[in-house]
């Protein structure tokens, strides 16, 4: 990355941490066409495509740090948040248990709990 393209990173980086997903995603531009290989950028613009509801976006960037970076335990837990809000369960499902095994944080675990209870519901209706 040059000294302008970091830059544009930090504060994409900034802004979505102020909740501003859309200004992120401008900034985050001039970054995704000089890295897309990199699995931060990636990540980056998959939480900020997920703060503005863009989940196919969302989902293609979070499964992009997945294939640079197969043990990102983060990037499996905000896909299976991603696909859980495309009420895509089992394949959300999936990704909450890897993420728990991976790194079992109690957030991990709280999101897998839940979704396991509510299918667990559906199925006995």
């Amino acid at each position: 990355m040059t000294d302008g393209t970091f830059e544009a990173f930090r504060r994409a980086e900034a802004l979505l941490a102020q909740r501003r997903p859309l200004e992120a995603l401008r900034e985050l531009a001039v970054v995704l066409e000089a890295a897309p290989e990199q699995a931060g950028v990636q990540l980056l613009a998959g939480r900020a495509y997920l703060g503005s509801a863009q989940l196919k976006r969302a989902e293609a960037a979070f499964r992009k740090v997945l294939e640079l970076d197969p043990s990102d335990h983060y990037a499996r837990f905000a896909l299976g948040r991603t696909l859980q809000r495309q009420s895509r369960l089992p394949e959300a499902l999936a990704q909450f248990r890897m993420a728990a095994a991976m790194n079992p944080t109690p957030e991990y675990q709280e999101a897998l709990g839940e979704l396991s209870a509510r299918l667990a519901v559906e199925r006995d209706r």
